[in-house]
């Protein structure tokens, strides 16, 4: 069964897998000065910028009056792109980083929006690459905001990879390859759960890789990273 961004297994339940931690490092501002680019792009009738006393409330309208929004309909600005796959990376919460994800899929297109996670994997920041993992997850819905549209018709396909690029391979290889070098706990935490574990999911010559990824997932440190490994090592 596939994982879900909360590392519960699609129609699962809670005891097939424990939940995905919080993230280590509180980036609770950052998400905020995204959420700020969010009302002013979009127009949502939020104030513009949170209550410091009381940040969270503002996110849960900011949310609120985005989704209303796209029920509604709305023409989305190049710029917007940017904006919303800023959004998804940065939200701490990943269930419902999938309210930035949704709108981007509708205007843009699934590729480029793959692409963009794709590109932060790779060259982000740590905190970065484990937003996108979270983001990742929701990136393989299908259109279900049929009234979100790009301004440009042809903003799906700008800023594109090559077509015959195959993103979700070039995914896969790049969350093996970043799980097994780079040892940030929160990057490791949010590509497990998206990780195929089985070397059938790659080509011959990083089969070397998949069983270095089982070693470090089971004799890490972190329970979670030991507990999740056992469900999805085939074999």
């Amino acid at each position: 069964m596939a994982a879900n961004g909360n590392g519960t297994a699609g129609g699962g339940t809670a005891r097939e897998f424990r939940a995905l931690p919080g993230r280590t490092e509180d980036r609770r501002e950052e998400f905020s000065r995204c959420l700020t680019d969010v009302v002013r792009l979009l127009g949502l009738d939020v104030p513009p910028e949170p209550d410091p006393t009381d940040r969270r409330t503002w996110e849960s309208r900011v949310r609120t009056a985005l989704r209303e929004t796209c029920l509604r309909g709305v023409d989305l600005s190049e710029e917007s792109f940017d904006v919303l796959v800023e959004a998804a990376v940065r939200d701490p919460d990943p269930s419902f980083n999938r309210q930035f994800v949704e709108p981007a899929l509708s205007a843009f297109g699934q590729r480029r929006v793959q692409a963009a996670l794709l590109g932060r994997l790779r060259t982000g920041t740590d905190p970065e690459r484990a937003g996108a993992a979270r983001a990742w997850y929701w990136s393989a819905l299908p259109v279900r905001m049929p009234l979100v549209r790009a301004e440009d018709p042809g903003a799906a396909e700008r800023a594109e990879p090559d077509e015959d690029a195959d993103i979700p391979a070039e995914w896969r290889e790049a969350s093996l390859r970043e799980f097994v070098g780079n040892e940030h706990l929160d990057v490791r935490r949010c590509l497990l759960p998206g990780l195929p574990l089985w070397k059938s999911a790659h080509p011959p010559e990083l089969h070397d890789l998949v069983d270095a990824a089982v070693r470090i997932a089971r004799s890490h440190p972190d329970a979670y990273i030991r507990h999740r490994v056992e469900h999805q090592v085939v074999g």
